[in-house]
C-alpha cells in the first residue's frame, strides 16, 4: 500500500473511532436520533478507511455500501454479518435525521453499538491485512 493509501486510510480510521466515541456519549445522554447518526457515520468511515486502503474509491454513501459489499464482503473478506452493520446504520440514521417521527428506542441503539463496533474491529483487522499483503507499493 503506498504511504499516501496508509495515512488516508489512518486518517479515516481515527475519524471512525472517535465517531464511534462520540455516538456512544450521545446514548449515554439519550440523545437517540443523534446517537443514530454518528453511529453510521462511525461504520461509513471505516468502511471507507478499507476502501482507501485497498486502492478504491465510492462516490457517496450509496456508494460506498455498494463497493464495500462488492469488494470485502462478496469475497468472503469480511463476514456478511458483521458487514451488515453499515447498510443497517445507513437506514437508521435515514431514519433519524428525515424522519418527523422516528421510532428510536435505546434498545435498538444499544444494538446498533454492538454491531458498529464489531463492524469497526473488523475493520481495523482488515486494514492489517491489507497492508501486509502490498507493504510498499
Amino acid at each position: 500500500m503506498t504511504p499516501e493509501r496508509e495515512a488516508l486510510a489512518r486518517h479515516r480510521m481515527a475519524r471512525a473511532r472517535e465517531t464511534l466515541a462520540a455516538a456512544d456519549r450521545l446514548l449515554g445522554d439519550n440523545a437517540l436520533a443523534d446517537a443514530a447518526n454518528r453511529y453510521y457515520y462511525a461504520a461509513f468511515h471505516a468502511g471507507r478507511a478499507v476502501l482507501a486502503a485497498a486502492g478504491l474509491h465510492a462516490a457517496g454513501h450509496k456508494g460506498t455500501i455498494i463497493n464495500f459489499q462488492r469488494h470485502f464482503v462478496k469475497t468472503g473478506r469480511i463476514e456478511r454479518e458483521t458487514a451488515k452493520a453499515l447498510p443497517r446504520a445507513f437506514q437508521l440514521r435515514q431514519s433519524a435525521d428525515y424522519d418527523d417521527f422516528p421510532e428510536i428506542t435505546g434498545a435498538r441503539l444499544g444494538q446498533t453499538q454492538t454491531e458498529v463496533a464489531a463492524f469497526l474491529a473488523a475493520c481495523e483487522s482488515l486494514l492489517g491485512e491489507l497492508a501486509s499483503e502490498d507493504p510498499g507499493s
